[in-house]
């Protein structure tokens, strides 16, 4: 299989993890074998599909071709240092081991951990979809520019002292064409998306600007953003919701205009919220079947 990637981003609160469920019930049920990853430190994917998760691929209830995992950090990075020493056991005495875990406790090997956990799941071609909810913006911005920044720490590192903030050099060379790989894969449109969740509001559309700009600066492309809360036509006979849905209009247009080439698409808001399989099949042919505009 070669795994179609999406990945669904945007400021906390949105409703990031609601659309990235509802994608990925929504291909499940299309017959895809799909998984669907959070790198959110502060996941609620166990909440929304109201069952336990937690740090391993779990099959969810009620859905035959869909697969959840929350990435834990703390257990992320455990793993990583697990993997990194293994090979070193039995070769030196103990006093040695604890150097080089003592230089895999640096400030970035938890940043390192978590994106070695995520490019596992790239590398994984046993899926038709695998998509990520990841964390607010910032935070999947940081872990997707991580890479750039280490292939060339470890070039430098390997030429200099070789050492890195991360551990010696030799124990993450190998590990720079798996992140290189790994950048390549995001970067190619044909197998992954991107997509912005925002609201239609000032603070939501400036920092889905930003984040756009960011990632286009890494060379991935954003495929779509999704306004979504919009309040519905229908019940603007009330003054409040006239006056709500009239703000969101004005950066609905706005928003538009700053994604020139990008599909931009609305969701209503509902009167119940978005979780729990069943909700999320009623919101998949809303998500799935409005056509976007381009801006």
């Amino acid at each position: 299989m070669n795994p179609e990637y999406v990945f669904f981003s945007g400021k906390g609160g949105v409703g990031k993890t609601s659309m990235a469920c509802t994608a990925a019930v929504y291909h499940a049920d299309n017959g895809k074998k799909t998984l669907i990853v959070t790198t959110d430190p502060a996941s609620n994917l166990a909440d929304v599909f109201e069952q336990p998760i937690g740090h391993h691929v779990t099959p969810i209830t009620g859905v035959p071709n869909l697969w959840a995992m929350e990435i834990d950090p703390d257990e992320a990075t455990r793993e990583y240092k697990e993997r990194s020493l293994a090979p070193m056991r039995g070769l030196f005495d103990d006093e040695m081991l604890k150097v080089v875990e003592e230089q895999l406790s640096g400030p970035c090997t938890e940043e390192m951990a978590s994106f070695d956990k995520f490019t596992d799941f790239m590398e994984d071609d046993n899926w038709d979809v695998i998509i990520f909810d990841t964390a607010p913006t910032g935070h999947t911005l940081r872990l997707l520019e991580l890479p750039v920044e280490w292939s060339k720490h470890i070039k430098d590192s390997a030429e200099g002292s070789g050492q890195t903030c991360m551990g010696p050099v030799a124990l993450i060379q190998d590990s720079k064409k798996k992140y290189d790989d790994a950048v390549a894969r995001l970067r190619d449109t044909s197998r992954t998306q991107f997509i912005f969740v925002m609201q239609a509001e000032q603070t939501s559309l400036e920092e889905t600007s930003r984040s756009v700009t960011e990632l286009a600066a890494i060379g991935v492309t954003t495929s779509r953003i999704i306004v979504n809360g919009l309040v519905p036509e229908a019940e603007t006979v009330n003054p409040f919701f006239r006056k709500r849905r009239d703000m969101q209009l004005t950066y609905l247009e706005r928003a538009k205009q700053s994604y020139a080439g990008i599909p931009v698409q609305t969701m209503e808001l509902l009167d119940s919220e978005i979780k729990g399989v069943e909700m999320f099949r009623k919101v998949a042919p809303m998500l799935f079947q409005r056509g976007a505009s381009n801006g």
